[in-house]
């Protein structure tokens, strides 16, 4: 039996009475979803984008990048009913993933940062399984449903926005007044027709914090964002070469942003997620940049498996960290860096040396001044394998253990 079959049936004696009220059902779908681990639970009436138009208008003027899924599916985002015909509410769903404090270090050489929704485990798999489950309740209540965790083609903050599950700050992102910025959001479109909450009011003021904060300037008005200057859509969404004007701004960041949202003043209320699938993983918590470079597809797929860090595939991800060391590191990362100019991938291979030449440059080292001195192939190696970092054996040594586990 399921933890979330158990939730269902104890919330009352008879869980699937078909004869209560909308205002019932939904006091109960509430304390169903509480109970699975969402934090707000709220309901809006399925209608079509309130923000539809602007939509089109930053499509139009290619606000979306290389984001081609969003034209796809430009229909459907704006008008819910092209989704699911026939449904009568939406059902907005938020998990806290506020993990509180920082990223482990304790290494002296350059580490990268990683957005806190990608510490730990694929949200997108935990919430869907929820999911499946306020499918299930729904259902015995004669819904028919369509769910998505930030897969589908719904403008998924327009509606929580109209739910009153927070309001749109000037980044664009939703804020709570109890989670602030940190925390995921899910939607279920059903045919049933449920009581709509209330939203909220704008509570942002003039407050425009977020939109200082942002390294690139991607924020180009409030409630204005151009994704082909945000850092997330640099080193998750597009797949090709980084801007050589835009590498400077990215710093040590190697997946994802988090500027933005730390920016947002709400986040004094903010407290640690119930969720543990969402801390950190301590095989990735203060990993030296330049041990990844070694890292070949198993590998990555071994150490990033079931993160949400494996959609962007090896040559993403080093790529990416090619850039942060151009930014960040020193002579010491110039021989891995030297090996992933090599590298069979022409992505990595042209961001490494992107990378190599900047370190240069800061250090005020030549090539030839390298090659004499010994300096590139000497350099000093954090990890204790030549081609594998330590963490990432553990990683092999406590798979194998599982395995020998279960086979026995």
């Amino acid at each position: 039996m399921s933890a979330g079959y158990k939730a269902m049936t104890q919330l009352s004696v008879h869980p699937f009475d078909h004869e209560i009220s909308q205002t019932e059902l939904k006091q109960r779908l509430v304390s169903f979803a509480h109970e699975i681990g969402f934090d707000p639970c709220r309901v809006t009436a399925c209608g079509f984008a309130p923000h539809a138009h602007e939509f089109r208008n930053w499509l139009g003027e290619g606000g979306h990048g290389e984001m081609s899924y969003m034209e796809r599916g430009e229909e459907k985002r704006c008008d819910p009913q092209k989704v699911l015909p026939g449904a009568r509410s939406i059902v907005v769903l938020a998990m806290n993933y506020f993990q509180g404090g920082h990223q482990g270090g304790g290494t002296p050489a350059a580490t990268g940062r990683i957005a806190r929704y990608a510490w730990g485990d694929d949200y997108h798999d935990l919430i869907q399984s929820k999911l499946d489950n306020i499918d299930e309740f729904l259902r015995e209540f004669g819904g028919q449903q369509k769910c998505y965790v930030d897969t589908g083609p719904v403008l998924e903050r327009d509606h929580a926005a109209e739910a009153g599950t927070g309001w749109h700050g000037k980044s664009t992102m939703l804020i709570n007044e109890r989670l602030g910025t940190w925390f995921f959001l899910a939607e279920v479109l059903t045919t049933l027709e449920l009581p709509p909450d209330e939203p909220v009011p704008d509570r942002c003021g003039t407050c425009e914090r977020c939109i200082k904060a942002c390294p690139t300037g991607a924020i180009t008005a409030p409630h204005r964002l151009d994704a082909r200057r945000c850092i997330s859509y640099l080193t998750i969404e597009l797949k090709g070469s980084i801007p050589l004007a835009l590498r400077p701004l990215i710093g040590d960041r190697i997946f994802g942003c988090d500027d933005c949202l730390a920016a947002c003043p709400w986040n004094r209320f903010a407290q640690v997620s119930r969720e543990t699938a969402f801390l950190a993983r301590p095989q990735t918590a203060g990993v030296p940049l330049r041990d990844y470079l070694s890292l070949s597809d198993e590998e990555f797929r071994l150490l990033f498996r079931n993160s949400p860090i494996k959609r962007i595939k090896r040559r993403g991800f080093l790529r990416n960290v090619c850039v942060a060391l151009g930014n960040v590191g020193d002579s010491s990362d110039l021989a891995a860096l030297e090996r992933a100019a090599a590298d069979l991938e022409p992505l990595i291979a042209e961001h490494a040396k992107w990378a190599i030449q900047q370190i240069r440059s800061r250090h005020g080292i030549s090539p030839s001044i390298g090659k004499k001195t010994g300096l590139i192939q000497n350099a000093p190696r954090s990890i204790e394998s030549e081609t594998v970092p330590r963490r990432i054996q553990n990683c092999y040594e406590r798979d194998f253990v599982c395995k020998s586990q279960t086979s026995d």
